[in-house]
């Protein structure tokens, strides 16, 4: 009896364990119930947050009363003080105009500052010129070699590789010839014809007839010995009139004339690159270089390179679009509007490659001649030998690699080394040259390296 009370017992227990499953239950309800609640309750302040303030509407007229009085007795100052106003407005407009033509007025003194720097003669170079000249007219024999040496065969041998420099400054074609013998494989095979004006032939002479560069051959022409170039002559006559015309008009036509009046711009020697042909007769190739340039390349290769019958080779400009045709030309002009292609690419005088025989074939000096008397009243472009080189040589122009005349180094402080030290030929266009304290002296040792220091003359005049 008591075994089966024990067996029974045993079930009851276990359905007492089993009730427990509704505790949990109620622990979960109990747990949804506070996240309710706290829910309704975050819910009910947000409601009062943001209600919209209805109260104390009389304060609010109170605060607003004064501000109201405030501003309208500002607007009634301001009417009653508008003629007063005005002649304020008129004064300050005056006042404005008056420093805007100052400002213009210093706009064009700085760029006349600028271009009498880089165009006079430093007192060095100067010093240099007038002992080169002394020693010129002392010595006898210099006089005697130079005769002799324009006799020499190697200045018309279409064998060696002629460059061709028209300038006023010794140093600076000694610099570049430097330049140029310093990087080339066979400096003996190079032949220089320089031209320069009366005044530094002397000079000029005397330095290449005193100096050795490497074996290579310096022949000095001075402008006076080419008998074409007379008054008769269209770039004399041209020239003439550009030093008598004056300026005329404002502050603007005095700025656009800086240029025009600028006499590296209305020289001979800056002219005579379009008279290649009659100054080397018998050349049939040359390149030709400004004296502004430093040479870190061979540049014999240069003769080898294929023209396709073009006049010119020469590096393009018009990564930017200020270096197309129409910046440098007049396209409201019919007769060039009519003729030439606005968008063309520009390029740079300074270092260029001439096919002389093509030159002569094409009859380019005459298409020169003709645009500069369409350009009498320089209608068609202000100033300069770039434009006249553009019409010139339009369609007669042969693109060369970048690398072979890198541009810049007037100006541009920010051109990349890399870009640089890979150019053939690096240009100082612009007003900083590089033989000016104004020089960008970043680029000024690229220049300084090709100059003798210690000659007796230099070291005298202090260059360094």
């Amino acid at each position: 009896m008591r075994g089966s009370e024990m067996r029974r017992r045993a079930p009851e227990y276990r359905r007492q364990s089993r009730r427990r499953l509704p505790g949990w239950i109620w622990w979960l309800v109990g747990i949804f119930l506070v996240v309710g609640l706290m829910l309704f309750v975050l819910h009910h302040n947000q409601k009062e947050q943001f209600r919209p303030p209805v109260i104390n509407k009389g304060s609010e007229t109170e605060e607003a009363h004064p501000i109201i009085t405030r501003l309208a007795r500002l607007i009634y100052k301001a009417q009653d003080s508008h003629y007063d106003i005005s002649t304020t407005m008129v004064t300050l407009k005056s006042h404005a105009l008056a420093l805007e033509e100052r400002a213009k007025a210093a706009v064009v003194q700085t760029a006349e500052f600028g271009q009498l720097a880089a165009e006079s003669l430093p007192k060095n170079i100067h010093c240099l010129t007038v002992k080169l000249t002394e020693e010129w007219l002392q010595n006898p024999k210099l006089r005697s070699r130079s005769e002799e040496h324009r006799n020499s065969t190697r200045l018309v041998d279409n064998n060696l590789y002629h460059f061709c420099i028209f300038s006023d400054n010794v140093l600076a074609t000694s610099v570049v010839v430097n330049s140029t013998v310093s990087n080339a494989n066979h400096p003996q095979q190079l032949v220089f014809h320089v031209v320069t004006d009366r005044i530094n032939f002397g000079a000029m002479s005397t330095w290449f007839l005193i100096n050795d560069f490497k074996g290579c051959t310096v022949e000095v022409h001075c402008i006076d010995e080419f008998s074409w170039l007379n008054a008769a002559s269209s770039l004399v006559r041209w020239l003439s009139e550009m030093e008598t015309k004056g300026s005329s008009g404002g502050l603007k036509a005095q700025e656009q004339e800086i240029k025009f009046h600028n006499p590296k711009f209305v020289s001979l020697l800056n002219h005579l690159r379009f008279y290649i042909p009659q100054i080397l007769p018998n050349l049939e190739k040359v390149v030709f270089l400004d004296d502004d340039v430093v040479v870190q390349k061979d540049l014999t290769q240069l003769f080898s390179i294929e023209l396709h019958g073009n006049v010119i080779g020469a590096v393009e400009t018009c990564l930017e679009s200020f270096h197309r045709y129409h910046k440098y030309l007049n396209f409201s002009q019919p007769i060039i509007s009519s003729k030439i292609d606005p968008h063309t690419c520009g390029w740079a005088f300074g270092m260029n490659i001439f096919d002389l025989i093509a030159w002569r074939k094409a009859n380019a000096t005459s298409l020169y001649h003709y645009w500069q008397e369409q350009n009498a009243d320089q209608l068609l472009w202000r100033t300069g030998t770039l434009p006249a080189g553009l019409l010139t040589f339009y369609g007669l122009m042969e693109p060369l690699d970048r690398r072979w005349h890198v541009l810049g180094l007037g100006y541009d402080v920010d051109i990349d080394d890399r870009l640089i030290e890979s150019a053939a030929v690096v240009h100082y266009n612009g007003n900083m040259k590089p033989w000016l304290k104004l020089a960008i002296h970043r680029y000024k040792s690229i220049w300084e390296r090709h100059v003798n220091f210690s000659h007796p003359h230099v070291s005298e005049c202090m260059f360094h």
